[in-house]
């Protein structure tokens, strides 16, 4: 095999694969993605592991919050005031953040939901359903279940029906996939994407992935709202998703919303590292409902009073009210993140191209010259009278055997041997 041969080889290979990230990467419903850039990053989501608790302080050593999974440096918190805090070192068990100042968005968000009068009869004007699935399918409550895992029939599963039960009583469609993803470990974001993208098939209008977390204080999310006892829920955006604007942008909604209606029910929002399978859809969100040591009655009245929210923040029933801001799934408002997304698959397509013509032209300096002539070609191609834009393969043959004025050597012109091989390869 000869050297052009080898290289010719190795950059179609390497175009291989920036295709394949380019497919992982897709924003397009269409293609529903098996495969991401976060997949690098999937030890990320060890999450809800009972006894694996990060406390997260701020500058001042006041807690924050606290989550039962890996935190990293860059990870977000959006409380339900509007603070917004990004953690800078994580240090065995205790991360510290800086608060970044009041989250514009939710300041308007929470002002606007504050003086809007729920409809007392909606009316359903969207027949696209709601999907719902488990990843940690074996999540359960230790005072009612008697264990915090229950494998493939968790408890967690009763607290998912209390949800779709709530949006069917407010006219939504659901789509509730049980398909259970144990064993509880790294994978299972891997197993339930599979039940995702099943989802997806039915063109939902959004994505839940129930959980609960673990964090061992009760009292932590226990709170009294609309006269009941409730464990709250939290609402968690991956970050390493190029769909990760549009989710968080729906996820700050949905917690102004149903807080307007009964607060405090959502306690905040985290973005952490992963993806959690949200670069489906702008739409979809990891719901958090409760801790293993709440109660699944707790859990279960939670979560109902968060989907009271679900319908008017997707636009699924009754008219939009006047001034209310569009919802995420109406075509004609913004998606932010789209050009985020477009960003890395140009990006990739450029790199992937440039690396091919790297490898095939043998060096850079000959690569510069092989894009340059490829450039000047096209564009005088373009411009060209039609009869002069094919290339006349004799006469480039000529150039290369006929010597030129002064030169004995009619191989020396090595631009005109670059030339001709170009013109037999096209």
């Amino acid at each position: 095999m000869t050297g052009a041969k080898s290289r010719i080889i190795w950059g179609i290979g390497l175009l291989l694969v920036g295709m394949s990230l380019l497919v992982g990467l897709s924003a397009s419903r269409l293609t529903q993605p098996v495969w991401s850039l976060a997949s690098f990053f999937k030890e990320a989501e060890n999450d809800h592991r009972v006894g694996n608790v990060c406390t997260v302080k701020d500058e001042h050593g006041r807690v924050i919050s606290q989550v039962s999974r890996r935190v990293a440096g860059g990870d977000e918190i959006f409380t339900a005031e509007g603070r917004h805090y990004r953690v800078v070192r994580v240090q065995s068990n205790t991360a510290y953040a800086r608060f970044i100042g009041m989250d514009k968005d939710l300041l308007a968000y929470n002002e606007f939901y504050s003086r809007l009068e729920v409809p007392v009869v909606q009316m359903a004007r969207n027949t696209r359903p709601v999907g719902i699935y488990h990843t940690h399918s074996d999540e359960s409550y230790v005072p009612t279940d008697g264990s915090e895992s229950i494998p493939f029939k968790g408890g967690i599963y009763q607290v998912g029906e209390s949800l779709v039960n709530r949006l069917k009583n407010g006219g939504v469609r659901v789509d509730y996939d049980k398909t259970p993803h144990d064993p509880h470990d790294d994978n299972a974001y891997y197993r339930s994407r599979r039940t995702a993208v099943r989802l997806m098939q039915n063109n939902p209008i959004a994505l839940f992935d129930v959980h609960r977390d673990g964090v061992p204080d009760a009292t932590y999310y226990r709170r009294y709202i609309s006269n009941e006892q409730v464990a709250q829920t939290r609402l968690v955006v991956g970050r390493e998703n190029p769909r990760m604007q549009a989710n968080l942008d729906f996820a700050k909604r949905l917690m102004s919303y149903a807080n307007s209606v009964h607060k405090p029910i959502v306690k905040e929002i985290f973005t952490a590292r992963g993806d959690y399978n949200q670069d489906l859809m702008p739409t979809a969100l990891l719901i958090e409902a409760g801790t293993h040591t709440n109660s699944k009655e707790e859990a279960e009245r939670g979560i109902a009073l968060l989907a009271d929210a679900v319908p008017v923040v997707l636009g699924l029933t009754g008219p939009t009210p006047e001034g209310m801001p569009k919802p995420i799934t109406d075509r004609t408002a913004g998606t932010p993140g789209s050009w985020k997304a477009l960003g890395w698959i140009i990006a990739l397509t450029l790199l992937g191209g440039g690396a091919f013509l790297l490898i095939s032209a043998g060096s850079w300096d000959r690569a510069k010259s092989r894009l340059s002539d490829f450039f000047g070609r096209e564009l005088a191609s373009f411009f060209a009278p039609r009869r002069a834009r094919k290339p006349d393969l004799d006469t480039a043959e000529k150039a290369t055997h006929t010597p030129a004025p002064g030169h004995k050597d009619p191989d020396a012109s090595e631009a005109a041997k670059d030339h001709l091989e170009r013109i037999r390869q096209d």
